[in-house]
């Protein structure tokens, strides 16, 4: 994955043009430490601020682009998001432990993932200068269970 990060504040901004998040103030930030993530976004719905964290220290993401894009995403469906999280602790309570509530939780967030992986690969292959698809995390697990890690 390419680490350098001008080139990376340039893919930022190519993407926060193309899904038209122009009035989000959005800031890199990279990651150098070990963590489980590949990146994440952290929102400020009320001040329309977002930084985008990108691990460069052991990423399972080698598509630089496609996780950029990806993250963005997130940041462009977050209203629903919310909306959808408020309703299950409406209806579920909001022990996390409650059974019910955590399969409601559950496939919601397995839907959405899936909702924004796939939105990814579009936007990757109608604009995407890598078009390479990520097998990262995938291609580690098969490694292990070969014995190839």
């Amino acid at each position: 994955m390419d680490t350098n990060y001008e080139n990376m504040v340039d893919l930022l901004n190519k993407w926060q043009q193309t899904l038209r998040l122009r009035d989000w103030d959005i800031r890199l930030q990279t990651v150098n430490r070990p963590w489980r993530k590949s990146g994440d976004i952290k929102i400020d719905r009320e001040d329309k601020n977002a930084i985008l964290l990108v691990n460069i220290y052991n990423p399972a993401q080698t598509n630089l682009e496609e996780l950029i894009i990806h993250e963005l995403l997130h940041l462009k469906l977050y209203d629903m998001d919310q909306t959808i999280e408020r309703y299950i602790g409406a209806v579920y309570g909001e022990d996390e432990a409650e059974p019910r509530r955590a399969m409601a939780y559950e496939d919601f967030m397995r839907i959405l993932e899936g909702t924004v992986h796939d939105l990814t690969k579009c936007f990757l292959e109608l604009g995407g200068e890598e078009r390479t698809l990520s097998f990262g995390r995938l291609q580690r697990a098969v490694d292990e269970e070969l014995g190839d890690a």
